[in-house]
């Protein structure tokens, strides 16, 4: 059986214990929040709305991505578990790598659906069916999921002479960097999905704000309600895929923690009835609370 060893930045600084701490505290706010928000929208009916649906799938991603790579580190940071099974190796790296590309595909879908909803109010309904959206969700994970698999299945056969991951977490090319031969199909498939999700989903965010901008100053021009709503409607979508493009940026690392702590809250804050179900939910849980025996 193949083992490896994960060498990070924070092996050797001597801070374990306290960076342990503070990235359970972290994991814990992560789960707290998704948590309560996803339980918000699961328990009221009046929230079974496409884009409150489609949150949940933003949330339940955030969660698989924090899990496949913080409770790792924590093991690191507190027992000095350095040592992986390939395999494990292996899980870890298409978890943490299908989360970056299902956050890029589910904001994608997003996208989509604030457009139909700013631009073609009247048509809402009558497109954006129930069908039409767990057809548009189930998509955007398969397209995910399928990417990923075929990056990884690259690594069959592959010789590994190496055995240390000089970062926090495994990943595709952490691990292809252990190979006794050269893996040009692997790089090259790699950067190619990269860009072109990145830039594809760019291209459909980008498109589909211009439209509703359009639309909203047209129809601003006689009701500015209508402009202030469509804008704040979109905000939050705009806001979470600028933090994930800019921390995505500077290091993996980061946006695998941030975006998922950030993410419950920016929609809890922008969105009044979600504020008002999660408040509900967290009422019903405590009352819940006391009155068991």
């Amino acid at each position: 059986m193949r083992v490896v060893t994960i060498v990070s930045v924070t092996s050797a600084c001597g801070y374990g214990p306290f960076l342990f701490l503070l990235a359970l505290l972290v994991y814990m706010l992560v789960l707290l929040g998704n948590g309560v928000v996803l339980c918000a929208i699961v328990m009221d009916q009046n929230l079974h709305r496409p884009m409150f649906i489609m949150i949940c799938h933003l949330l339940i991603c955030d969660l698989l991505g924090s899990t496949a790579m913080v409770p790792c580190l924590m093991m690191q940071l507190l027992l000095g578990q350095k040592k992986i099974v390939y395999l494990s190796a292996i899980a870890q790296a298409f978890c943490v790598h299908t989360y970056g590309m299902a956050m890029q595909t589910v904001l994608g879908v997003m996208a989509y659906d604030r457009y139909v909803a700013v631009c073609e109010p009247l048509r809402y309904c009558s497109i954006m069916t129930s069908s039409r959206l767990h057809s548009c969700c189930a998509l955007a994970w398969t397209v995910a999921l399928l990417l990923i698999a075929v990056l990884f299945s690259f690594h069959v056969n592959v010789p590994l002479c190496g055995r240390v991951i000089r970062h926090v977490y495994c990943s595709n090319r952490g691990i292809l960097d252990l190979a006794c031969i050269p893996t040009p199909e692997n790089n090259f498939y790699g950067l190619s999905i990269t860009w072109s999700m990145s830039s594809g989903v760019f291209l459909v965010i980008a498109f589909s704000y211009f439209r509703i901008l359009r639309a909203s100053l047209r129809q601003g021009r006689t009701d500015s309600s209508i402009r202030s709503k469509a804008l704040q409607t979109c905000a939050s979508h705009l806001v979470v895929y600028v933090i994930y493009e800019m921390v995505c940026i500077i290091v993996f690392v980061l946006y695998s923690a941030p975006t998922p702590f950030l993410n419950p809250m920016i929609y809890s804050l922008r969105n009044k009835e979600l504020r008002v179900a999660v408040r509900r939910t967290l009422r019903k849980l405590l009352r819940d609370k006391r009155l068991d025996p």
